[in-house]
């Protein structure tokens, strides 16, 4: 006979499993950027852990949002050619490569702007 508990200890100790579809994305863009990039998982709420990529050849980054650490870490474990950095350091930071259609993404709704208000502290900046 089976309990709540022992489901709950039995779910708890599954091992995760990665997202075929994530794995997939993540292995294709291994594989453009020369067979090996650097992963670093970064928390962001309730949306779960932002999985970002830096290429290894050019630096070129990506990412990939899944829905605990757990599963990144499956993930990571997942790709061949993947490592798994444990922060943003010098090395990591110099060799990023924002593209500049990266840019105009993260500029949303600026970036498509070709006119701009005129500054109100134009009398500070003086």
């Amino acid at each position: 006979m089976s309990t709540d508990a022992d489901e709950k200890t039995t779910a708890e100790t599954a091992a995760p499993r990665a997202p075929r579809e994530v794995v997939g994305s993540i292995q294709r863009y291994v594989r453009r950027q020369g067979g090996t990039a650097t992963a670093l998982l970064q928390p962001v709420g309730e949306a779960g852990v932002r999985i970002t990529l830096v290429g290894g050849e050019g630096g070129i980054l990506g990412d990939r949002v899944v829905r605990d650490e757990a599963t990144a870490q499956a993930v990571v474990e997942a790709v061949d050619g993947l490592t798994l950095a444990d922060e943003w350091n010098r090395e990591l930071v110099s060799t990023a490569t924002v593209k500049p259609s990266h840019w105009r993404k993260m500029a949303g709704w600026v970036a498509r702007q070709h006119r701009f208000p005129k500054a109100r502290n134009t009398a500070e900046l003086d």
